[in-house]
């Protein structure tokens, strides 16, 4: 699997778990206030890891555009 799919896979899992927050919230109001914190810190824990993750195929990920103000010439054939 190249680092590309990685990070479109990484990125959609992330959006996701995102979006889930609302629902989560819905979910967990008729548990304990404890259970329902918990269930929270989870969430906000496995959306860290998955940024967290995120970040580090990013860096990885070889980086061929040219830096700011570099200017690059197309080879003459």
């Amino acid at each position: 699997m190249t680092n590309s799919v990685r990070i479109s896979r990484v990125q959609e899992t992330l959006r996701r778990f995102e979006a889930d927050i609302p629902l989560l919230n819905m979910r967990v109001k008729d548990l304990s206030a404890e259970r329902q914190e918990s269930a929270r810190r989870f969430a906000a824990a496995l959306i860290d890891r998955t940024k967290a993750e995120l970040a580090k195929l990013l860096e990885e990920q070889p980086d061929d555009r040219p830096l700011a103000g570099q200017v690059f010439s197309e080879p003459a054939d």
